[in-house]
């Protein structure tokens, strides 16, 4: 019998982190999901821990971050977080602050949603700090990272987000023209995404960065009994 496990996750509130936490809780090798965040999730589990933070206590995130599994699944807009810096701390700073912690407390499992297009030397603001991130995290060398880029999530959010929403009617649409080389620019369903990630942190390769092209075929095409 498999050794019943702890996983951590944050941004459990948001599109992705909402079906990965589902995942998280039906898992029956899972004993425990602790949440971290602002806001508890909406769904009430026995499984679930919840904390809840702005990050400012490093200690008593400390404390909380124990267990086999740490999940990332913040993200904002610029728009929406009010500014260049408060979203930085969202997509950079808590993300490498968690990984930091993880790490210390030697949790061997750490995966975090990025972005396609991540470039730490991009001119593209939002591009250069999930470059950024994921330079950070890869810097700590867990036993097993998984850095998922995803194109354009599809998927019903909580809030509404006109340009998004308009955005990703044209994505979509245009996302059958994407093969070869641009397949990594098609549009990919969160619930596909979370799917990947939690079978990823379960039987990753060897591997650490993930385009959506990957996270797509991973996410749709493998069983979760299979692993």
């Amino acid at each position: 019998m498999n050794k019943q496990k702890t996983a951590i996750i944050t941004g459990a509130t948001g599109l992705t982190g909402g079906y990965l936490l589902k995942l998280l809780l039906e898992d029956p090798e899972i004993e425990q999901v602790k949440v971290i965040g602002r806001r508890k999730p909406e769904l009430a589990h026995p499984k679930i821990e919840f904390l809840s933070t702005d990050f400012s206590d490093i200690e008593q995130i400390s404390k909380f971050i124990q267990g086999d599994q740490c999940f990332c699944c913040l993200g904002t807009t610029i728009k929406k977080a009010g500014s260049k810096e408060a979203f930085k701390k969202v997509d950079l700073e808590i993300p490498v602050l968690l990984g930091q912690i993880a790490k210390k407390n030697k949790i061997p499992v750490f995966a975090v949603v990025s972005s396609t297009g991540a470039d730490a030397s991009s001119s593209n603001f939002y591009l250069r700090t999930k470059g950024q991130m994921e330079n950070e995290i890869l810097q700590l060398s867990f036993e097993n990272t998984i850095i998922a880029r995803p194109s354009l999530l599809l998927g019903k959010r909580k809030e509404f987000r006109f340009g998004e929403e308009a955005g990703k009617i044209v994505m979509k649409g245009l996302s059958r023209l994407f093969i070869g080389p641009l397949r990594k620019y098609r549009t990919i369903e969160a619930e596909t995404l979370a799917r990947a990630i939690y079978l990823l942190a379960k039987n990753n390769p060897g591997k650490k960065i993930f385009d959506s092209q990957e996270l797509e075929e991973i996410g749709s095409n493998l069983k979760i009994n299979r692993l």
